[in-house]
């Protein structure tokens, strides 16, 4: 007997509910970071505790879910639960670890392949794509093992002398050598953290995505970030940011009660300014976490700072208005105007607005930066940049063209240096200046041409695709240069990716295949995968989103794709009809108008 059991989709039904009633072909998206990790026993809609070894009575397929959910929780009983599963004459095989050696295997699940035995116990096949390693320290690092398949076998506890299979469960027989946990797991029994560290000219704050168990009460949360801060960045973001100064240690544990928080740090290096960019560190850290916050060095009290007033003194990203949607519309950018969003002008002089392709335009300070690919001879393509108060009235050609260009994008600044950006041509990744210098920027990467990046809210981080798969890597601007540290492949669902953007902090927007066309939102570490358009019909070769972010909030879903000439909106869904572009004149009677292309935002 040999049953198929697709587990993934049968554990997301669990973890969003059965009343959820939202079409996969609608434009999902999961919501942001949400509050403190609560208290044990309760949770943001989720339970702390992952079910006990009997919580499935005799269900093959519910007990394979719950014991690949089992080594959810704190590290340091990561092993003990596992092996509450396992029968006991074969819990030696899996051999403990502590501390910081404690690891979980994330995976996600493609199918279970139940074959019942002559022993009367059940040999379970089960099929995974590998997705990265949980480490004590709250990261997910890449995957390392290469197994796409693991197989065990299922015993029924009855064997052991209790009264009936339903009260006495199942046990698993010859274990995974490895502590597994599925995607969904990690979904339900962790709570997403960004930490926060400074960037490599400690100009701008830069996230770090983390997991703390849901079981971990909020008067500990405290102490976990500052851990995290203290043992330093991921190791794909390390070469982006600083962490805190070497030798750095916290002093006892943070501790806290009734909203006062204490945190003693020894750290070297103490001058004024390095304490003050600490505290806004801290602050942002501890995500929404309300109260008050006392940061000692070595014993020695600073100031006392209320956390929600040093985030609203110290923003995240430098932007302060909401984005405005503009298309190219016959070779020309143009406004498109959307009830109940601002619509603006065209930051261009019409001189130099015309002929292009797709562009990239951002604020900075008081000035625009704008960059845009324009129409060069024989169906090739040149970068044009310009920059200064807008109307822009003047560009900087290039002087090389390319069969073809990607959608530039801007490196956004915390302050009144030249601007810089990124681009693709001809699979190639380039940066590029105001003055439309273009620059070869290496990357060690085996699986062939660039097709597109996009770079985050705080200008450090970078999405890439090359060889249609999905990369994240750290940007850093010393010098005056650009250069991208090593590019961590993050593993999704999709297939053949074409394009990509930016949709939170945490968070991107991609589009590939999942069988047929689809877009999907992908976590910046790979971990989690919402579907949120999977009938779009054809190859997206454009995408463009505005970040979410807690500087200028915006209801969320906010992207653009064009599709086989076709350029749409998202929430709600809906095609950019030529009506909707702002400052054109109408076509002569008869004459099909033409279709908008290359959406963008401007923010």
């Amino acid at each position: 007997m040999r049953r198929p059991a697709v587990l993934g989709a049968l554990g997301v039904v669990l973890l969003m509910g059965g009343a959820c009633g939202i079409p996969a072909a609608s434009d999902v998206r999961v919501d942001g970071r949400g509050g403190a990790a609560t208290e044990a026993g309760s949770g943001n809609g989720r339970t702390s505790e992952p079910p006990t070894r009997t919580a499935s009575g005799s269900s093959n397929e519910s007990f394979v879910r719950n014991f690949l959910s089992a080594a959810a929780g704190e590290p340091d009983r990561a092993y003990e639960r596992v092996k509450a599963f396992i029968a006991p004459e074969d819990r030696p095989r899996l051999q403990d670890k502590k501390g910081s050696e404690v690891a979980l295997t994330v995976v996600r699940l493609r199918e279970a392949v139940y074959t019942l035995n002559s022993d009367s116990t059940t040999t379970v096949t089960i099929t995974v794509q590998q997705i990265g390693v949980l480490r004590a320290n709250g990261t997910l690092a890449p995957p390392v093992a290469t197994e796409t398949e693991y197989e065990f076998r299922l015993r029924s506890g009855a064997l052991d002398g209790a009264a009936n299979d339903e009260r006495a469960g199942l046990y698993v027989l010859d274990p995974p050598n490895v502590l597994l946990l599925s995607d969904v797991a990690l979904q339900q029994y962790y709570q997403g953290e960004s930490i926060y560290f400074w960037s490599s000219d400690r100009t701008r704050l830069v996230p770090d995505q983390r997991y703390l168990p849901v079981a971990v009460p909020e008067e500990r949360r405290v102490n976990e970030v500052v851990k995290w801060l203290v043992a330093g960045p991921s190791d794909w973001l390390r070469p982006g940011v600083v962490g805190l100064p070497d030798r750095t240690e916290l002093i006892n544990n943070a501790t806290g009660a009734n909203g006062r928080w204490e945190v003693n740090l020894d750290m070297s290096g103490d001058d004024q300014n390095s304490i003050d960019q600490l505290l806004t560190q801290l602050a942002w850290s501890l995500g929404d976490l309300p109260g008050e916050l006392e940061l000692k060095i070595r014993n020695n009290s600073q100031p006392v700072q209320d956390l929600n007033a040093r985030r609203g003194a110290q923003r995240l990203y430098p932007i302060t208005e909401s984005p405005q949607r503009f298309c190219v519309y016959e070779g020309a950018i143009r406004p498109l105007d959307f009830v109940g969003e601002l619509s603006g002008a065209v930051p261009l002089a019409a001189e130099v607005n015309r002929g292009i392709v797709s562009a990239g335009i951002a604020r900075a300070d008081n000035r625009i930066l704008a960059a845009m690919v324009v129409a060069g001879g024989k169906g090739r393509q040149r970068l044009a940049v310009g920059s200064g108060p807008a109307p822009i009235a003047t560009l900087n050609r290039g002087s090389s063209e390319y069969a073809s260009i990607s959608r530039p994008v801007w490196l956004r600044m915390a302050d009144s240096r030249p601007g810089r950006g990124l681009v693709v041509a001809d699979g190639q990744l380039y940066r590029f200046d105001e003055a439309a210098g273009m620059y070869p920027v290496p990357l060690n990467l085996p699986s062939g041409p660039v097709t597109a990046v996009a770079a985050a809210l705080d200008g450090q981080r970078v999405a890439l695709v090359a060889g249609g798969r999905l990369y994240v890597a750290a940007v850093n601007l010393d010098g005056g240069g650009v250069s991208i540290g090593p590019p961590r492949q993050l593993v999704t669902s999709l297939t053949g990716l074409t394009t990509v953007d930016w949709g939170r902090e945490d968070q991107l927007v991609v589009a590939g295949s999942a069988g047929q066309p689809a877009i999907y939102e992908v976590s910046v570490d790979g971990a989690v995968e919402t579907p949120l358009r999977t009938d779009v019909g054809a190859k997206v070769n454009h995408l463009t989103a505005y970040p979410t972010n807690r500087s200028v909030p915006v209801p969320t879903g906010a992207y653009m794709y064009e599709a086989n000439g076709v350029a749409y909106r998202s929430s709600p869904l809906e095609r950019i009809e030529p009506d909707r572009v702002r400052d054109i004149a109408p076509p002569p009677a008869g004459v099909r108008p033409s279709n908008p292309s290359a959406p963008f935002f401007l923010y």
